[in-house]
């Protein structure tokens, strides 16, 4: 794969939570529908821990940070609204990775 922008989101998720974090964070959950709409979005994967079945990585794919910024100044508020309706879903959330990968 040629080099692209990525974006890594690590996640700690309420046992209660998991079924619901996985249909919204994988390849075809609400993060990706919303992503699709942005030109040079590429795909989403989602990990989970063999250790703890409550910790995720999401790695984001974008062709480059300028489909990026471009999804962001055309999708800003619908991305800020989905983020708040499900960050009840996660315990602990941090961003791990951020640029070319």
């Amino acid at each position: 794969m040629a080099c692209v922008y990525i974006r890594v989101w690590e996640y700690e998720v309420a046992a209660e939570h998991v079924d619901a974090f996985v249909a919204a964070y994988g390849r075809d959950g609400d993060w990706a529908q919303l992503f699709h709409r942005g030109r040079g979005y590429v795909d989403t994967e989602l990990y989970r821990s063999t250790d703890s079945g409550s910790h995720f990585v999401t790695v984001d794919r974008w062709a480059d940070q300028a489909a990026w910024v471009a999804f962001l100044e055309q999708w800003g508020e619908t991305y800020e609204g989905l983020d708040t309706r499900l960050t009840p879903l996660t315990a602990t959330q941090r961003r791990l990775v951020e640029g070319p990968g």
